[in-house]
């Protein structure tokens, strides 16, 4: 039984990593995957327990100490996913609004280089504040408005593939991984702002540096067409825009002070925002007829918010905690360890791991594989091994380092980062185009932010 929980583990990645040939939403291969891992452990219970807690198991209790631990993992994972459907809410209503506008009709500039840069600073910052998934869809459609031509553009949206997954490294609410580890308390905001900031910069900058001596001349503008939507007028006044888009921000902004001065989880913090920005938004539309009004209202957004992805990070979180929960994960820790040696390699390799595979389960199993260690457990440990276990405390260099690598070590791959396959479908980028143009540009700028981090801890 323990090795076949292992068997349909990898069996499910492997139709997560391939959905697009399979033709199978990942989503259901996650769900699947999550409740047959639960399933052969509840069965094997009287097999797999013992190992892990020798001589003092209880077979009578086998079943009871899985749906136990079931109860457990589900409710850090209802954390992750509240949050996660509190943010998504919240940039759905902001983009109803049209309010990320106040961004796109700002930039005038035609030149390469120039536009480069732009896009790729402002995706970087943007990041931080939305997500690097909901950054790309934004910054997509905005170089549509921009560029014209899809081989023209396929370069720029490279770019902001890497830049929004940079720039989603160094926050708490960019990435989904980030964000993992800041509700499980292995960094904190300050913590992670302060120690990846550089090396999230130094991972976009080195692709920019490069690209800025290879492009010349003008980006070619669209043309212009009359489109019989863009005449009639808009949907929302300029106040309610900006009204939603500062209430929206800040919001996302007020979740890291909300935490801190409260104590309560993010997702409380976030839940506060969209509470907030609900009662707003039926207040100044209150006058409309239900036509207008419905698309504006958050029961209208709550249609066009991913629910797959949410669904999906539910099935592939807990088929990891079924894995850990059963003993696998600690195993590829010390296996690790062992090979590895140091806790930059294990890093690095997780990093560019994420690039084939969803870095969303390769960060849920390494916060399994290695404790999140206490200073009281740090001041009872052994001597030779406070060393390696001040690695893993808050705000630890594993944990910085798993947050940058995981973030960024996705965009070698147009597949390996939900920006990246955003990006893809948005634009029909093909696989081999972007690793033909991009991935090494990105892979520089991975390793180069890698080396920034590292060289600053040996400077402090």
């Amino acid at each position: 039984m323990y090795a076949l929980m292992a068997v349909v583990f990898v069996i499910g990645y492997l139709c997560i990593a391939f959905e697009h040939p399979l033709r199978i939403d990942k989503a259901a291969a996650a769900l699947l995957t999550a409740v047959l891992t639960w399933t052969v452990l509840v069965l094997g219970a009287d097999e797999i327990l013992p190992l892990l807690q020798p001589g003092t198991h209880d077979p009578a209790d086998s079943s009871a100490t899985v749906v136990e631990a079931l109860r457990h993992h589900l409710g850090e994972i209802s954390e992750i996913l509240f949050f996660l459907l509190g943010a998504m809410t919240i940039v759905e209503l902001i983009d109803s609004h049209e309010g990320f506008k106040v961004i796109t009709d700002r930039i005038q500039t035609r030149k390469r280089v120039h536009l480069l840069w732009i896009v790729g600073l402002i995706t970087f910052f943007l990041s931080a504040v939305l997500d690097n998934l909901t950054t790309t869809i934004v910054m997509v459609s905005l170089l549509r408005k921009l560029i014209r031509g899809r081989p023209e553009r396929w370069l720029y949206v490279g770019i902001v593939v890497i830049a929004a997954n940079a720039g989603g490294a160094w926050s708490p609410i960019g990435d989904v991984t980030t964000t993992m580890l800041w509700i499980g308390t292995q960094i904190s905001a300050g913590g992670i702002i302060t120690g990846l900031f550089v090396p999230s910069l130094v991972c976009l900058l080195v692709p920019l540096l490069i690209l800025s001596f290879r492009l010349r001349g003008e980006a070619p503008r669209p043309r212009a067409r009359a489109h019989l939507a863009e005449q009639q007028p808009p949907a929302t006044t300029v106040f309610e825009r900006n009204l939603v888009l500062g209430l929206g921000l800040g919001s996302l902004l007020f979740v890291p002070i909300f935490k801190t001065i409260t104590h309560l989880p993010p997702y409380m913090g976030i839940l506060f925002g969209l509470g907030l920005l609900w009662i707003t938004t039926e207040y100044i539309h209150r006058g409309k007829n239900d036509e207008h009004k419905h698309p504006l209202s958050v029961v209208g957004v709550l249609r066009k918010v991913d629910t797959p992805s949410v669904l999906f990070f539910l099935g592939i979180l807990l088929a990891v905690s079924s894995l850990a929960t059963a003993g696998h994960l600690t195993q590829v820790a010390e296996g690790l360890r062992q090979s590895l040696g140091n806790i930059y390699a294990i890093n690095y390799a997780i990093g560019l791991l994420s690039a084939i595979v969803d870095n969303v389960p390769l960060v849920a199993g390494a916060m399994k594989m290695y404790p999140l260690v206490s200073p009281e457990m740090l001041a009872a440990a052994a001597p030779d091994e406070s060393g390696w276990l001040s690695q893993f405390l808050t705000d630890g260099t594993f944990w910085e380092l798993l947050a940058y690598c995981a973030g960024t070590g996705g965009s070698s791959l147009i597949i390996g980062s939900a920006a990246g396959v955003a990006a893809m479908g948005m634009e029909k980028i093909s696989f081999t185009w972007y690793l033909k143009r991009v991935s090494l540009l990105a892979f520089l700028g991975y390793t180069a932010g890698a080396v920034t981090y590292i060289g600053m801890l040996a400077l402090t």
